[in-house]
């Protein structure tokens, strides 16, 4: 019972610090400027753990993502995920992008790559965090292929959004 506890407790110490830490870093985004709905898309990736091999939770939130807006997902058996986006009547667009992140961090951080979201920070005219790595690779081009969901759908063609684990 003991165990069930530990493991109760590190699942609500994770969520507190997700949301902490999603909260900083959409202030953060905030002060980016446009486009705002990437940043804002950047942020909330940027505050899921997601090493490789551990992409869950990042899918999970795409998943989510996905289903407020009505749209269609699909995996495959390594986990990738598909998202089929309504546009104009063109042929669809592919635009892919990995879930996972590189992680490194400074030497004396105690960062947790699996439990701590990575805090956003600008340092003059960089977007950078605070003593890991950012995650924009490929945290950015997941975040531009969520933004363009809420584009209006007659300005876009439809699409196809492909996004894989495990690629770090």
């Amino acid at each position: 019972a003991l165990w069930a506890v530990t493991l109760l407790v590190e699942m609500c110490r994770g969520m507190m610090m997700r949301s902490a830490g999603l909260e900083a870093n959409m202030k953060v985004a905030a002060t980016l400027g446009e486009p705002a709905a990437l940043w804002a898309r950047f942020a909330e990736v940027a505050s899921i753990p997601r090493p490789s091999g551990k992409e869950e939770q990042c899918l999970q939130y795409i998943e989510k993502f996905a289903e407020q807006r009505g749209l269609p997902t699909t995996r495959d058996a390594a986990g990738n995920m598909l998202v089929r986006v309504p546009g104009s009547s063109s042929p669809p667009v592919l635009i892919q992008g990995h879930v996972d992140m590189v992680t490194e961090k400074n030497t004396e951080t105690a960062h947790d790559f699996e439990r701590d979201p990575i805090r956003l920070r600008v340092d003059g005219e960089w977007l950078t965090a605070t003593e890991t790595t950012l995650g924009a690779d490929n945290g950015i081009g997941v975040a531009a292929a969520l933004a363009l969901v809420d584009e209006p759908f007659e300005s876009r063609p439809p699409l196809e959004l492909l996004f894989t684990v495990d690629e770090e």
